[in-house]
């Protein structure tokens, strides 16, 4: 079954534009996951759906279509490991990009040195022989009373939000009155709730608009929703 997640979106009916929107810890955890992805890996997910602006997936293709013989490791440039260890169970942009917590490293294949390597076509600096030996970590115990880091990023006791920009924040009563004063809504008649589920595709949307524009969810999701007022 295809993985979803979902937000409840506060729509201005009159002004056409999601407000902010509610989340759970799972879509929140989504969304800071943005941050720890390198460049190269956002690229590469944007690229499967064809969604080439600017000029780094030319850069991207320079570098796919160099020949070894240029350059040292493409898998360097290609496919960088993320920052942000152990973070696997967070859906969509996790996938074939975060490494788990067993990383496996290269040893020198002649033996007879200590030198390592996360790179299998790196070579030993004491006798240039390949570091092709395979090694693997695996980290250590989590400490008593340590947070695991397969948990994600935000805790699981609130409802958050969200705003059209991506500002995140707990949610609250007092927060959504302040929220309706600064959009000016005089009206509450004109607000619209929706909850919008959302899988691969949707998230690719969210990730090429948190580059573009300062209005994300509703680029997003707008144009998808039924206005009934």
């Amino acid at each position: 079954m295809t993985t979803q997640l979902s937000m409840k979106l506060l729509i201005d009916t009159k002004a056409k534009k999601i407000l902010f929107a509610e989340a759970e810890k799972s879509c929140v955890d989504f969304l800071f996951l943005i941050l720890s992805l390198p460049v190269a890996t956002v690229i590469k997910l944007l690229k499967k759906k064809g969604m080439n602006h600017g000029c780094l997936p030319k850069l991207y293709d320079s570098v796919e279509n160099l020949s070894d013989t240029y350059i040292h490791s493409k898998d360097s440039l290609l496919k960088p490991k993320s920052s942000v260890i152990g973070i696997a169970s967070i859906p969509f942009l996790s996938i074939d990009d975060v490494p788990t917590t067993h990383k496996t490293f290269y040893g020198c294949s002649n033996y007879c040195h200590n030198t390592f390597s996360d790179c299998p076509s790196a070579k030993c600096t004491v006798c240039n022989c390949l570091m092709s030996r395979s090694l693997t970590y695996v980290a250590p115990p989590i400490a008593s009373g340590a947070v695991a880091s397969t948990s994600g990023f935000v805790k699981d006791v609130v409802t958050y939000m969200v705003m059209d920009d991506l500002v995140i924040k707990p949610m609250s009563t007092i927060s959504s009155i302040t929220l309706l004063n600064k959009f000016n809504v005089k009206d509450v008649g004109v607000l619209q709730e929706e909850v919008v589920h959302f899988g691969m595709e949707e998230a690719l949307k969210l990730l090429k608009a948190s580059f573009e524009s300062k209005t994300v969810l509703t680029s997003v999701f707008m144009s998808a929703i039924k206005l009934s007022k």
